[in-house]
């Protein structure tokens, strides 16, 4: 049985801790209006195929571990904490998605189990290291959301 020190352990190892690049809206700039973040955190395109990577990697958002997502099924483990992500672009817009996956506690309410991945909003007990930064960057935020818009 592992225990609960060794997987907060892991857990820390896992965060990628970062900082708003230039040009990108800052985590606590980000505008959520009516569940939705209308602009792009950054001054380019989120790349579908980047966030595919970043929505398997274990390392960075590790969606897997709570959603089920067919488009991945070469991979391994997926979670069933959340809802399963198969045609999230027909019950999603990008503003919603991106609202979401930047913090979904803005979305949801602050009992969500889903981090907010773009957000300073991270609750306590946070490693000294990692106060201030985000899970993910603005860029992965919004390569995330180029890729869930594919699944249709």
């Amino acid at each position: 049985m592992i225990s609960v020190r060794t997987m907060l352990a892991a857990a820390s190892l896992c965060v990628a801790a970062s900082v708003a690049a230039a040009g990108d809206v800052a985590p606590g700039a980000v505008k959520f209006v009516d569940g939705e973040v209308a602009g792009s955190l950054t001054s380019a395109a989120g790349d579908p195929a980047a966030g595919r990577k970043y929505f398997a990697d274990r390392k960075l958002g590790n969606c897997l571990a709570c959603h089920v997502n067919g488009d991945m099924s070469e991979q391994l483990f997926h979670g069933e904490v959340g809802p399963p992500l198969d045609g999230v672009a027909e019950r999603w817009t990008p503003e919603q998605l991106r609202a979401i996956v930047a913090n979904s506690k803005a979305v949801f309410g602050p009992d969500t189990v889903m981090p907010g991945f773009y957000s300073l909003e991270v609750g306590e007990n946070v490693r000294k290291d990692l106060v201030g930064k985000t899970i993910l960057t603005a860029e992965q935020v919004e390569s995330i959301v180029a890729y869930l818009a594919t699944l249709k």
